[in-house]
């Protein structure tokens, strides 16, 4: 027998944890921190249903924080064994990891001195040690090759797109194949190859960020040279706020080829992400995990204006010019952006494009479902900039794409695992998938367990 843990991401998009339990070792699936709703990201503070010291082994599909974030906190409950994902995965965990620690320890320290937290003194989630101390147990493996975990289990990654480094994961147990998707990559990336397809799956765990929508088909360079026309006759700012891994490398593409062929003219195009520069160095380090070749590399760097201090953030805030910046994070939640909006949101004048999925509960929902203020570190801002949304740069397979990924499976799996998704998506792409494949499909709630007897 064995028994899965549901321990996130499961009725819901963030805080992707699976733990499979068997005879011989217990494997925890990403260790993501929960993000959004405020009662899932109670759940950041508490403990595991599963024992943090019975876990033998963690296996990341790729480096985003809500697969990777909560390891500092399993680490501090006495995980001991190996954290394994590819060479650029915890090379982007590890830079991801000490970011938020330091996110975290700044935003206590700024709730202690402005007072607006009920919790008296406000504790960061964990801080800079927690995250070494996670970052020394990791173990770095290369895709495509079988690794014997014990006698009746062995694993495998596989390219899955997405970004930098992500992978699928085959485990087999006793000589069941067991798939977890991971976040499934779109085949035309723009700085990615297409994903790489699972032949074999007796039981799949595959994500549904978007099992209820296709991606639009409008061409993005189109939208953002209209954006980017508007921004210059307004005489504004158009903020982007972006995920540091990929997104941001996405844009600092696009703008740079959209200049290249004189679509748009030299408009000052400003990263303030310090992860996110961070990111850029794996991309140099890892020539052979993306498209862009190293004269192309260093050209976008040349044309994009680098901020790496927090004095130059406000140095672009009052730099009177039309200007575009991309800025950490991508769903609103943090970083560098929210500096940014404090002062330019109640301006009509400046244009907020949302790039990809924004989680329910997050600043960056209620930007989208209209709302007319925004609180930020307890204070409320009102919202006069307009709001735009690109769902064409989303990291995240559609609907199509999604059964399009599953088509090479030669077998029926005895049993499917809708996980990663909110509960529309999850509804609909169980039925697409009832309708196309034919297959029996659950959808898991949080903290369920299921044995799987074979």
């Amino acid at each position: 027998m064995v028994r899965i843990h549901f321990l996130g991401a499961s009725g819901t998009v963030t805080g992707s944890k699976f733990c499979i339990e068997t005879d011989e070792q217990n494997i925890l699936i990403d260790c993501g921190m929960f993000q959004g709703r405020k009662d899932l990201r109670r759940s950041n503070w508490e403990p595991l249903p599963f024992s943090a010291d019975l876990i033998d082994v963690v296996l990341l599909t790729h480096g985003h924080l809500d697969h990777t974030g909560y390891l500092p906190r399993l680490v501090k409950a006495g995980f001991k064994g190996n954290i394994i994902g590819t060479g650029p995965t915890l090379a982007i965990t590890k830079i991801i990891l000490l970011d938020s620690a330091k996110i975290n320890e700044e935003e206590a320290e700024i709730a202690n001195k402005e007072g607006y937290s009920k919790h008296r003194p406000a504790l960061p989630l964990y801080n800079m040690q927690d995250a070494e101390n996670a970052i020394a147990l990791f173990r770095a493996e290369e895709m495509n090759q079988w690794t014997q975990l014990s006698e009746k289990i062995r694993y495998r990654f596989r390219y899955n797109g997405h970004i930098i480094g992500s992978t699928f994961i085959e485990i087999e147990i006793s000589g069941k194949r067991f798939v977890f998707s991971g976040d499934v990559g779109r085949p035309n990336d723009i700085l990615l190859d297409p994903p790489v397809k699972p032949e074999w799956a007796d039981f799949l765990f595959i994500e549904s960020t978007y099992g209820n929508k296709l991606h639009p088909q409008d061409k993005v360079e189109d939208r953002l040279v209209a954006l980017v026309n508007k921004t210059l006759y307004e005489r504004g700012n158009l903020l982007i706020p972006s995920f540091a891994v990929e997104r941001l490398q996405s844009l600092m593409y696009l703008f740079w080829k959209l200049y290249k062929k004189n679509k748009i003219p030299n408009i000052p195009v400003f990263i303030d992400s310090p992860m996110g520069n961070n990111v850029l160095s794996i991309f140099e380090r890892f020539p052979n995990w993306h498209k862009l070749s190293p004269n192309e590399y260093k050209a976008m760097c040349a044309h994009i204006n680098i901020i790496d201090s927090y004095r130059q953030t406000w140095e672009t805030i009052d730099d009177p010019r039309p200007k575009i910046v991309i800025a950490g994070s991508g769903m609103v939640t943090g970083g560098r952006i929210l500096t940014y909006l404090q002062q330019l949101l109640d301006n009509p004048n400046t244009n907020v494009l949302l790039v990809g999925y924004m989680a329910e509960g997050t600043r960056g929902r209620a930007l989208l479902e209209g709302a007319q203020e925004l609180k930020i570190f307890g204070k409320y801002y009102s919202v006069k900039a307009s709001i735009h949304h690109e769902e064409s740069l989303s990291a995240h397979a559609d609907q199509k794409e999604l059964l399009d990924w599953m088509d090479s499976i030669k077998n029926i799996p005895e049993r499917v695992f809708l996980i990663h998704g909110e509960r529309e998506a999850l509804l609909e792409f169980k039925i697409k998938i009832a309708d196309v494949y034919k297959w029996h499909v659950h959808i898991p709630e949080i903290f369920e367990t299921v044995d799987l007897i074979f």
